[in-house]
């Protein structure tokens, strides 16, 4: 029984996350129990608990007495985002380059950069994302530092809601899986300071490509919209 409801969970949870991620549920909109209950064919249980554990990530906000909604995320705050970013993870990729385990890491995060090649020959952005959370929270588990961790983990959900835009800056990709490779590379030599050199230059590169593509789809105010 207990397998039976992680495994409606977790069907609830990827479904919901999913469509906020790919726009199905749009920015602004409300997103309720009932109608997605009927749409996934679940009770209303796991989608209840899903939604709680999404506001919790970020990819919800809870509104009182009016339920959940899908986060209007502005401009300001993506770029925000990515300056919080760049500390964050410049201090990560230091500590992950001074591990004594910093080559196992390397060959770690080399094996997620090749799954990201075969992603963005498919043009499969999801893909991608997913592939480049996994690279940077990596990263971030190999800093070994138990303060940075939670921090770190505040910023998932809104990192995986800003990639959706960067990523899709055009020639963004190929040049941020060559960024990519610069950081492991440092970090499988050992060098800290080449380490969050590169990771600070990706990320904001990554800042930079995304302010472009706002301006050029002629996005002002709310990036969600």
């Amino acid at each position: 029984m207990t397998v039976a409801r992680h495994t409606l969970l977790a069907a609830a949870y990827d479904s919901l996350r999913a469509a906020v991620l790919d726009g199905s549920l749009a920015p602004g909109s409300r997103v309720t129990v009932r109608p997605l209950a009927e749409q996934l064919g679940l009770s209303p249980t796991p989608i209840k608990t899903a939604l709680a554990a999404l506001e919790r990530e970020g990819f919800l906000v809870a509104v009182p007495h009016r339920g959940y909604f899908v986060p209007e995320v502005s401009t300001d705050d993506l770029l925000e985002l990515y300056e919080l970013r760049e500390a964050v993870d410049g201090i990560a990729a230091r500590r992950a380059a001074s591990a004594a385990d910093h080559t196992r890491i390397a060959d770690q995060l080399a094996r997620l950069v090749t799954r990201q090649r075969r992603a963005v020959a498919a043009d499969n952005l999801r893909s991608y994302g997913d592939l480049d959370l996994a690279f940077h929270r990596l990263i971030w588990e190999a800093s070994g530092s138990r303060r940075l961790m939670p921090i770190a983990e505040n910023l998932v959900g809104q990192v995986r809601l800003g990639n959706r835009f960067s990523a899709q800056a055009p020639g963004r990709l190929p040049v941020a899986l060559d960024e990519h490779e610069a950081i492991l590379t440092a970090i499988r030599e050992g060098d800290p300071r080449a380490a969050e050199r590169h990771i600070r230059r990706h990320v904001r590169a990554a800042s930079l490509a995304l302010r472009r593509y706002l301006r050029a789809s002629g996005v002002a105010g709310r990036a969600g919209r």
